[in-house]
């Protein structure tokens, strides 16, 4: 996925449905009886993900974002205890994956092993979607790729360095010039 494509694909998200959207409706709060614990390396792992999702360019990557702490303060504070364990769970079963295909965990392929596992995964969690029945929940790959998008987009480097950013309180002008290719409006 190329920066373009994530700035398609988070302007979706945002005007969609996030896994847990009525805790954003309600407001997040983190119940110590439901919280997973996240290790430094689950974090770590969870930062590699969203930069082979999100890589550095011209501007910062996902991982200098610290996406992946982000990512586990939104599991533990928003996801019912169900997407929580999903998520916990998709980390494993990521790295399995990776183990699978690739004989060695995650963290210790290449940038181009990486971009083709979770392109497959992509694909894997776009089939599911579109086959899943109501009460079902959602593929754990989409719950990494949509908190990666959100954390990115809504973080100081993402507002100020992959968008245009004009710092401008108290005032709205909703007719700004835009030319195709430029960097859409934080």
């Amino acid at each position: 996925m190329d920066r373009r494509e994530a700035i398609k694909a988070i302007s979706v998200l945002l005007g969609g449905t996030v896994v847990g959207g009525t805790y954003f409706l309600t407001g997040c709060k983190a119940n110590e009886s439901t919280m997973l614990t996240f290790s430094k390396e689950d974090i770590a792992f969870l930062d590699e993900v969203a930069d082979t999702i999100l890589p550095e360019t011209s501007t910062p990557g996902a991982k200098a974002a610290k996406v992946g702490e982000f990512m586990t303060v939104m599991v533990n504070d928003c996801y019912e205890k169900e997407d929580q364990e999903i998520f916990h769970e998709g980390i494993k079963k990521l790295d399995e994956a990776a183990k699978n295909q690739y004989k060695k965990g995650f963290m210790k392929m290449t940038p181009e092993e990486r971009t083709a596992l979770l392109t497959a995964l992509d694909a894997e969690q776009k089939e599911f979607q579109k086959n899943k029945k109501p009460e079902e929940r959602s593929h754990y790959f989409r719950m990494m790729k949509e908190l990666t998008l959100l954390g990115y987009f809504t973080s100081e480097i993402g507002c100020t360095q992959a968008r245009r950013y004009v710092e401008r309180p108290g005032s709205y002008d909703g007719c700004v010039p835009y030319k195709k290719g430029d960097k859409a409006w934080a």
